[in-house]
């Protein structure tokens, strides 16, 4: 059986004449009574059918989504569709076979569709057939097709590494699989190919790229899943300095290649000034608002109501001073949703005509208010805004602060406007308060900065590692470090990590071992292929990219997975 002759997407106004036999899903049907039109569809686009009446009888059991064979000849249309690539003709049927009938399908397929969340994710494979899923599917197939392209002209090759693995120490908690052939033993499934792509360096491999899937057992939100996909690369003899700028590259050619948008030169600044001036390690710098820290020059001691107060922040908003007390209080009462606890917020404007105007006048005088505007860099025009809090427990809080004043302003407006930023020498160490000691910020791979190495003794959560992450718009696209590569530094960290020897020896023994074999200096990053494709397509939620994703429970509501698993099947796996 001969399903079909052209698709329904490729047809236009020079076919017209041809016999043709198409096949697709039924997306309307039309009675006109001695007439009826339907517009079929299939994955390259939709084109009008035209039914006479010998054909009228069969055509009544149609309906939508059913799957149909026609033969017909294309014809001029008589009211021409502009809005579809074949709206110029129409198909006029000489003969109709059901290849497959449909029940009423849970919800509308078609562009703009009346499903909510979850019923799309319970019915995928419907939702893969609109318009929106589909393309963002292709989409994504375009930018892993140039990641490829671009990295194997540049020296990288694509290697595989294994999924069931030990399990090792890397940050997320790890998903475990039972062994039915090891009674009582488990592999572990990879947070990332971190070891083996060091393995890879170690065995002479010059450059290393994969296309991975990853899992992590934490919680999901719109920009991560328990399983997702980075773009795993590594390197050898390389430094800091050669990963930002070839990187950098890489996402510059992405960018203009996916959306032709020539991307600035990337800014650069450091963990401690990332949280100094905004408040979180992953800024948003499409807007200029930074915090600016007052504690040294404000007048507390003159002010009851600060004297207990832990931090002073500052933040300038320009050019905003024309700003009615009324969306001045919007602002506020958005701000206090954050609900950051015991927080004061007041407000100056400062005027054009460098007169300005606070909503606690009677705690300032003249000359305290204009030694705050000075040293907050506030200029005629602008709106200032001072934050005063005794239970902020950190800067990450003060960041939301931040992002919510920018929506309010509209700031956030131009969605095209892209502001990638590397944060580099992020901590090496961070203290876990749960356990009394200290654990990796990254990973245990993660190379300390050499001049920092002194203070592992005395002052460990003040040492600075070769590390870099790449921010656009906020999002944590990437992210890596130069890798450890000294067999004394790396035992030397994993004992500050708690780890004794016996523990070493039988988690990271390979390491070790391959370590001592002449182990090149060497370093890498990972992008995330979900968000980097929702960062390119526009949208704000990776679930769009990703064909069969899993709900913000890390539940599949189509498979109904996880589930329980059968006595039989337990004993099988001596569980």
């Amino acid at each position: 059986m001969l399903y079909r002759t052209h698709n329904c997407g490729e047809l236009c106004k020079k076919d017209i004449g041809k016999k043709v036999v198409l096949s697709g899903w039924i997306q309307k049907i039309r009675n006109l009574g001695s007439l009826i039109f339907i517009d079929i569809r299939d994955y390259f686009g939709i084109i009008q059918l035209v039914f006479s009446k010998n054909l009228t009888k069969k055509v009544f059991d149609l309906g939508k989504e059913f799957i149909i064979k026609v033969n017909g000849k294309v014809v001029k249309r008589q009211s021409i569709n502009c809005n579809i690539p074949t709206g110029e003709i129409e198909i006029l049927v000489s003969k109709l076979d059901i290849l497959n009938p449909s029940i009423i399908p849970p919800f509308i397929i078609e562009d703009k569709t009346d499903g909510d969340e979850e019923s799309r994710m319970r019915y995928r494979y419907l939702d893969i057939r609109r318009n929106p899923i589909k393309n963002n599917l292709i989409f994504r197939h375009r930018i892993s097709l140039e990641i490829r392209n671009f990295l194997s002209k540049n020296g990288f090759i694509e290697i595989e590494t294994p999924v069931l693995i030990n399990h090792t120490p890397e940050g997320a908690r790890s998903f475990v699989v039972p062994s039915r052939i090891h009674s009582g033993k488990f592999y572990s499934l990879p947070q990332s190919p971190q070891l083996f792509k060091q393995l890879l360096m170690i065995g002479g491999i010059d450059k290393y790229f994969q296309i991975v899937k990853c899992f992590r057992d934490e919680d999901s939100r719109s920009d991560r899943q328990i399983e997702f996909t980075q773009i795993d690369c590594e390197m050898a003899f390389v430094e800091v300095n050669e990963i930002l700028l070839f990187f950098e590259y890489f996402i510059k050619y992405l960018f203009k290649k996916i959306k032709n948008i020539q991307l600035d030169p990337f800014t650069c600044i450091t963990y401690s000034d990332a949280m100094t001036r905004y408040g979180t390690e992953n800024p948003d710098l499409r807007f200029v608002i930074k915090f600016l820290d007052i504690n040294d020059f404000i007048p507390k001691k003159e002010f009851e109501c600060f004297k207990t107060k832990k931090f002073i922040i500052g933040i300038n908003i320009l050019k905003c001073s024309h700003y009615t007390y009324d969306q001045i209080h919007s602002i506020i009462e958005s701000i206090k949703k954050s609900k950051v606890e015991d927080q004061e917020i007041f407000w100056i404007k400062i005027f054009p005509d460098k007169t300005f105007l606070s909503s606690k006048e009677k705690l300032f005088t003249k000359e305290n208010m204009v030694k705050i505007i000075k040293n907050i860099d506030s200029n005629p025009g602008d709106l200032l805004f001072l934050l005063f809090g005794k239970k902020i427990k950190t800067k990450t809080q003060l960041n939301k602060l931040r992002i919510e004043i920018s929506n309010c302003l509209n700031i956030l407006k131009n969605y095209q406007i892209f502001k990638p930023v590397w944060i580099i020498d992020s901590p090496l160490l961070e203290w876990n308060e749960e356990f009394k000691r200290y654990r990796s910020y990254h990973h245990p791979f993660t190379s300390p900065k050499k001049e920092d190495i002194h203070l592992l003794e005395k002052f460990p959560g003040n040492i600075r590692s070769k590390s870099y992450d790449l921010i656009i718009n906020g999002v944590e696209i990437g992210g890596g470090s130069i890798r450890i590569h000294d067999k004394s530094i790396q035992n030397l960290i994993f004992k500050h990590l708690g780890l004794s020897i016996k523990e070493i020896k039988s988690k990271f023994g390979f390491l070790i071992k391959a370590l001592e074999y002449g182990a090149p200096p060497h370093g890498g990053i990972a992008f995330g292929l979900d968000r980097l494709s929702s960062i390119l397509g526009g949208k704000g939620n990776i679930k769009d990219f990703i064909a069969f994703p899993k709900n913000n429970s890390g539940k599949d509501v189509m498979v109904n997975s996880p589930t329980f698993l059968k006595k039989e099947k337990l004993k099988e796996l001596n569980l």
